[in-house]
């Protein structure tokens, strides 16, 4: 793996805020990763000291296998969910806004 897009991949993680979610898509945009998948790696791999619950499927759902941990220590950051589902739209991390968020209706 590139050292440089492993680097860029932790710090893009760790520059989202408190209170704020991004998707592993918008992480490898913002990091000019190759895929999603290579962040969700990164994170598996690399993950500790990054705050990896701020990280998302696309449609603002959890790993699976992370989903009850994740969805709690997002609550304590102030971020709600729907039946486990974040609202992308209301929190999504403002670098990491794309064009599709400002479509009304879009959820």
């Amino acid at each position: 793996m590139d050292e440089e897009i492993h680097e860029r991949v932790r710090d893009f993680i760790k520059a989202i805020p408190r209170g704020r979610v991004a998707t592993y898509g918008d992480i490898a945009d913002l990091a000019k990763a190759p895929s999603p998948r290579l962040v969700g790696r990164i994170l598996n791999e690399d993950g500790h000291g990054l705050p990896w619950q701020r990280v998302l499927k696309a449609d603002g759902t959890c790993a699976p296998h992370l989903r009850e941990t994740q969805l709690q220590l997002l609550h304590e950051e102030g971020v709600p969910n729907l039946d486990g589902k974040i609202n992308l739209r209301e929190h999504r991390w403002e670098a990491a806004r794309k064009e599709e968020d400002e479509v009304p209706g879009l959820w």
